[in-house]
């Protein structure tokens, strides 16, 4: 029971369940009003206090801002529970938001989910199940990292076309000589052959094609086309020169591809 003459600040803080520091916080943001020091000088906390301090306690771990906190306490009833209703839903945002980041921690787990979407990432060990090699597999899973980032309104499009053109065994197995070409010097002459087979399977399926035209048609720079085609290639290698033949063949076709030096 509370003395009459009321209790010290560090037995009110111990009462209320905060440190004297917080008692003087909310002194300072007038959330609490100080008492007035009595005749030996200390200030003493009644009954009101305390009850002040308890209520602004219990909304602030509640998690309602301290700077509502006052006006809240203050209002009438109807404005206190809109007002209780509204600081609901704030928090209700802010678990949402905490679950996701949560999630997004777990997934991070495993490399590929905190970056790619499930879909993405089943696609990748199918391509793995195809035979590609591990480092064809990470050179692939990057470039599709940069492509949801740069282009993330087609990547889902983009995606499908990928599916369908591994359904083919014609794409599969050239898409296993493209693997097998990194090897290769540049100059090698087996590149242009490579080249033309790739650009006329291209050519033939049109469904095929959109895996290279169609995240390029939702650029606004040939830039971005360019840093997600080409991400990983070491200039003057035979992946480098492979690729250039293949769309250099396909524009010489009609196909539009932007060129580097394309503004």
């Amino acid at each position: 029971m509370v003395p009459v003459n009321g209790v010290t600040i560090g037995q009110a803080a111990a009462f209320v369940g905060v440190t004297v520091k917080t008692v003087r916080h909310y002194h300072k943001l007038g959330l609490v009003k100080e008492p007035e020091r009595d005749s030996s000088g200390y200030r003493r906390y009644g009954s009101a206090e305390l009850l002040r301090l308890v209520q602004v306690r219990t909304l602030a771990a509640a998690g309602v801002p301290l700077a509502e906190v006052g006006p809240l306490l203050d209002a009438d009833a109807t404005l206190f529970a809109t007002a209780l209703t509204d600081v609901e839903r704030q928090l209700t945002e802010r678990i949402e938001e905490l679950i996701a980041r949560r999630d997004t921690l777990r997934r991070l787990a495993d490399g590929d989910r905190a970056l790619l979407p499930d879909r993405a990432v089943a696609l990748l060990e199918r391509l793995s199940g195809l035979g590609l090699p591990a480092h064809e597999v990470a050179a692939t899973r990057e470039g599709w990292v940069l492509a949801r980032a740069l282009v993330p309104e087609g990547f889902d499009d983009f995606l499908g076309h990928v599916e369908h053109a591994f359904d083919d065994p014609d794409f599969v197995a050239l898409s296993k000589r493209a693997v097998e070409a990194t090897a290769w010097e540049p100059d090698d002459p087996r590149l242009p052959e490579l080249a033309t087979a790739m650009a006329d399977h291209f050519l033939a399926n049109p469904a095929h094609l959109k895996i290279v035209t169609g995240l390029q048609a939702r650029t606004d720079t040939a830039a971005r086309y360019h840093l997600i085609a080409h991400h990983g290639e070491e200039q003057g290698s035979a992946t480098a020169r492979g690729v250039a033949l293949v769309e250099a063949k396909l524009r010489a076709a009609g196909v539009r591809i932007p060129r580097p030096d394309t503004h």
